[in-house]
C-alpha cells in the first residue's frame, strides 16, 4: 500500500506511522528522518538543506521533493510506503501526484486522524520534558510524575519546553490549517481520504486505522 498520513500537530502520528508501517510491511518515511539522514550523511540534497537551515530560512518545496523522491526509489519502497510529514501543502501534493504517474502507480490512501483542537494544545502542552540529558517526558494528566516538578527516573527537574506552551502550539495550528489542511480536500476530490478518530489509548487508534484502511481497500 502507499499511504499518506495526515493530521494536526499532537495528532500521534509518528507513533502510529511506526505501527502502521509495522503491521503493513511498508517502510515509514518521515520528512523528519529525512532531513537528518541527508543532513548527516553529507548528501548534495543534505548540504543543499543545511545551508537554508544555517541561514534560518524555511527548505524549498523543491528540495524536499527531491529527498522524498530519492528515498520512494529505494528496494524497500518498490512495494508501497508510509509517508509522514509529506506532503506539507497542496503545491508537494501536486509533485508527488506527478511523481508516482511517471512510475505508473498511485496512491491508495490518505489516512487522515482527526483530533478536537482543545485536545492538541492538551496533549502537547502538558508534557514536561527532564532537564537532564536523558530528556524524559511525562505529562500532567496522562502520564504525571510521582512528584510533581520530579523525573521519576532520574530526579532532575521536570519543566515545559518553549516549544510545548499553549501559545506555540496554537500557532503551530494555525500554520497546519493553513498549509497542510488543505490537502485534505485535494485529496478527497480524489477519493482517497480515510478520516478516523486519534483518540483513545495507541493499540485501539492502530487497530482502528487498519480497520479503516482495509474496508477502504475491500471498496475499491
Amino acid at each position: 500500500m502507499r499511504i499518506v498520513l495526515v493530521g494536526p500537530p499532537g495528532a500521534g502520528k509518528g507513533t502510529q506511522a511506526v505501527r502502521l508501517s509495522e503491521e503493513l510491511r511498508i517502510p515509514h518515511i518521515s520528512t523528519g528522518d529525512l532531513f537528518r539522514a541527508n543532513i548527516s550523511q553529507q548528501t548534495e540534497l543534505g548540504k543543499l538543506a543545511k545551508s537554508y537551515m544555517d541561514a534560518g530560512n524555511l527548505v524549498p518545496d523543491e528540495v524536499t521533493i527531491a529527498m522524498a523522491e530519492d528515498r520512494m526509489a529505494q528496494p524497500d519502497a518498490e512495494n508501497g510506503f508510509l509517508l509522514d510529514g509529506f506532503p506539507r501543502n497542496v503545491s508537494q501534493a501536486e509533485a508527488l501526484d506527478e511523481l508516482l504517474e511517471n512510475e505508473n502507480v498511485t496512491l491508495d490512501a490518505v489516512l487522515d486522524l482527526e483530533v478536537p483542537e482543545d485536545e492538541v494544545v492538551k496533549r502537547i502542552a502538558g508534557r514536561r520534558t527532564c532537564r537532564n540529558k536523558s530528556e524524559h517526558v511525562f505529562h500532567v494528566t496522562y502520564s504525571p510524575p510521582k512528584k510533581e516538578g520530579v523525573c521519576d527516573v532520574c530526579g532532575g527537574e521536570l519543566y515545559q519546553r518553549d516549544d510545548d506552551s499553549e501559545g506555540t502550539v496554537r500557532k503551530r495550528l494555525e500554520v497546519y490549517h493553513t498549509q497542510t489542511e488543505p490537502i485534505i480536500d485535494y485529496y478527497k476530490a480524489q477519493g482517497l481520504v480515510v478520516t478516523i478518530s486519534a483518540l483513545g489509548p495507541v493499540d485501539e487508534i492502530t487497530q482502528r486505522a487498519l480497520g479503516a484502511l482495509k474496508r477502504d481497500e475491500d471498496a475499491k
